[in-house]
């Protein structure tokens, strides 16, 4: 029989590298057409570069890249042709990234499948021998066999790609350009489909630039909130400022974050900014981004020190409970509850009013962490671990650990809030065992994730999630250890029995009619251990 697998030691997660902040401003009809017609030229430029680059493959070096810089120049300046150049670079980084993956998804699926097509049919797994369940009947056989098929043949695809250097993109998105053959089934008329496309591969961003007047030469916002952006040469008729710059009428105003903003342009430090068009709104945002100041990760013991904030992630809620140093539970259950239906932005708005609340919470109780299960459900989502529940798989695929996390940690990282990750094994299981029939209580009504809360931030505090530790194997005397632990060795009067008080507490006899009721001489002794009251006990936790 098996053991439980190594549990990994719990860490406090490195804060966020950088800032991103986004504001809404109203632009004119002649700024829209100007913004219009700079971000559509500079969108053909970037189209053109990224296909120079991805025709360039493995074969790219710092010649290459000086030689497109030079082309670009030319055709715009050379401020705009660093910003194109920076951002092909990064969306041909990002494709390759997804190839890797994509290759090591494939390779992990057909070793799977192969393993299952060589178990008899029916066959169940053998956790002692890490064997996988065969296929259930001869059908599923087959049809398992004809996709080993295909997968191998995507493999042999991708492999090819990958050794060559050689990924696919699309600019504006795979799934837009899609949109264009199936209009009639989004909704959509050509003419609005066209509108999104464009939009969609417009390109109006730069980076910062250290040193130079309020971050950032070629898109500039000034601590007043102006904008203005260097016309790239072929449409410097355009300008309405000195040195080819255009002005636009509107301001904008970054509301959150905007203080920690201003202060980075007044001292001439980089701001990278981003122009974007939401055709269905009609709205223009821009986007402002910096990097921050690497900062230590704080020592585990450090932020653990005034408690921690357990909380179990699940598909609709977050629930938390408040446990201090010695793992005890404070205070009753919160549950925070999203919504993950509905468009993207709905979904992302529900998980931040719930992280919001979360935080809210965390600063009433005083402590300076939380303590989050290390979930990862990259290969939880496959048909092979999971087999025909649809359900689970689907409920693990909607599951928002990565958007969770990162936002979490972006925005505990503005509250001076530590998140303490710990693994994720048995905690549920031993949650529920061991923490939620005792909390039940006729006013509480346990969860089975709320008892799982306990689980991970006592797993973070460095405490057993059990109440207390197993009897000793062999007898329940002295040598083998004490038969339970109640209290650290520096509590006082440890070693003591706790005494039998009668009373309503503990529903048995009432006060002056226990056992040794007339036992007069033992009451009035001089000496006896009544004679100085009741016996009282220090507090203590419950485990540790």
């Amino acid at each position: 029989m098996g053991g439980l697998r190594k549990l990994a030691a719990s860490y406090v997660v490195s804060g966020p590298a950088g800032v991103a902040i986004r504001d809404r401003w109203r632009v004119s009809e002649s700024d829209a057409a100007v913004l219009l017609e700079v971000g559509t030229f500079l969108g053909s430029l970037a189209a053109g570069d990224l296909a120079e680059r991805s025709r360039r493959g493995m074969a790219h070096d710092a010649a290459s890249w000086a030689e497109r810089k030079r082309e670009l120049t030319g055709k715009s300046s050379a401020r705009w042709a660093g910003s194109i150049i920076k951002a092909t670079h990064d969306q041909w980084a990002l494709a390759r990234r997804g190839q890797a993956a994509h290759l090591a998804w494939l390779r992990g699926q057909i070793a799977s499948i192969e393993a299952r097509l060589a178990r008899p049919l029916g066959a169940k797994a053998d956790k002692r021998e890490e064997l996988p369940r065969g296929y259930a009947s001869r059908g599923e056989w087959h049809a398992k066999a004809r996709r080993l098929q295909a997968l191998k043949a995507r493999l042999e695809a991708v492999e090819a790609d990958w050794s060559a250097g050689r990924v696919h993109v699309v600019r504006g998105g795979k799934r837009l350009a899609n949109t264009r053959h199936h209009l009639e089934a989004a909704g959509l008329t050509e003419q609005q489909w066209r509108q999104r496309w464009q939009a969609a591969r417009m390109f109006l961003a730069a980076d910062g630039e250290s040193g130079k007047r309020f971050g950032n030469e070629t898109l500039r916002v000034t601590d007043t909130g102006h904008i203005s952006l260097k016309l790239p040469a072929p449409l410097a008729h355009r300008a309405n400022a000195p040195h080819g710059r255009y002005v636009l009428d509107a301001t904008v105003r970054f509301r959150h974050r905007g203080a920690g903003w201003r202060d980075r342009i007044i001292a001439n430090r980089a701001v990278a900014y981003r122009i974007h068009h939401d055709v269905l709104r009609d709205r223009w945002y821009v986007t402002a981004s910096w990097q921050r100041a690497a900062t230590p990760v704080l020592p585990l013991e450090a932020a653990l020190a005034r408690g921690v904030v357990g909380v179990d992630m699940n598909d609709d809620h977050l629930a938390a409970w408040h446990l201090d140093v010695h793992g005890n539970p404070v205070g009753e259950p919160q549950r925070f509850f999203y919504d993950l239906s509905g468009s993207a932005d709905h979904r992302d708005a529900q998980i931040r009013h719930a992280l919001t609340r979360l935080l809210h919470y965390t600063q009433r109780c005083g402590t300076a962490a939380i303590a989050l299960e290390d979930l990862d459900f990259t290969e939880g989502t496959s048909r092979e671990q999971h087999g025909r529940n649809k359900r689970f798989r689907r409920l693990i695929s909607r599951f928002p650990t990565a958007r969770l996390k990162a936002r979490l940690i972006s925005m505990t990282a503005e509250q001076d809030i530590a998140v303490v990750a710990v693994d994720p094994a048995y905690t549920s299981r031993w949650g529920a065992q061991h923490w939620q029939k005792p909390l039940t209580t006729p006013r509480r009504e346990m969860s089975r994730h709320d008892a799982a809360s306990i689980a991970v931030g006592r797993r973070a505090l460095g405490h057993p999630i059990s109440r207390r530790t197993a009897p000793p194997p062999q007898h329940r005397s002295d040598p083998a250890g004490h038969r339970i632990v109640q209290a650290r060795p520096e509590t006082r009067r440890r070693e003591e029995t706790r005494p039998h008080l009668p009373g309503p507490r503990t529903g048995c006899a009432p006060p002056g009619g226990g056992a040794k009721a007339g036992d007069r001489r033992a009451q009035h002794r001089s000496g006896h251990a009544t004679e100085h009251g009741s016996w009282h006990q220090d507090s203590l936790p419950l485990g540790l």
